[in-house]
């Protein structure tokens, strides 16, 4: 079964995530920051991680950053409640697969997972 990881300080949006994927048969896992989601991604060593950008402390460019350091095969999709298109650019430079901001369109969320989790080793 395909693990991800979903990461964000907002307690609503990791359940309906989890909800929702697990309907689709993922094993998901759950990080309400930055700090939590580098040790779940040393312990669980997830296929796909969905980042939340703007959390307190560690925001998720710098877990961005982090994750990428420990495996750089894992496939991180960034969310964010704001559309900043320099943004969107610099997560890609980082290694980020994809960007997408909420309200999630999970059809959309859906096939970005199927098609990086077809990538996966």
């Amino acid at each position: 079964m395909k693990k991800i990881l979903v990461v964000d300080d907002e307690q609503a949006v990791c359940n309906m995530l989890k909800k929702f994927l697990s309907n689709k048969g993922y094993e998901t896992i759950i990080a309400l920051s930055g700090e939590e989601a580098i040790i779940k991604v040393k312990e669980e060593k997830p296929h796909v991680v969905l980042l939340d950008i703007k959390m307190p402390k560690m925001d998720g460019l710098e877990a961005l950053k982090r994750i990428k350091e420990i495996d750089k095969e894992v496939g991180v999709v960034m969310i964010t409640a704001v559309k900043d298109e320099e943004m969107g650019k610099k997560c890609l430079e980082l290694g980020a697969y994809d960007y997408i901001t909420k309200p999630l369109p999970l059809d959309y969320l859906e096939s970005v997972l199927l098609i990086k989790l077809l990538d996966f080793k």
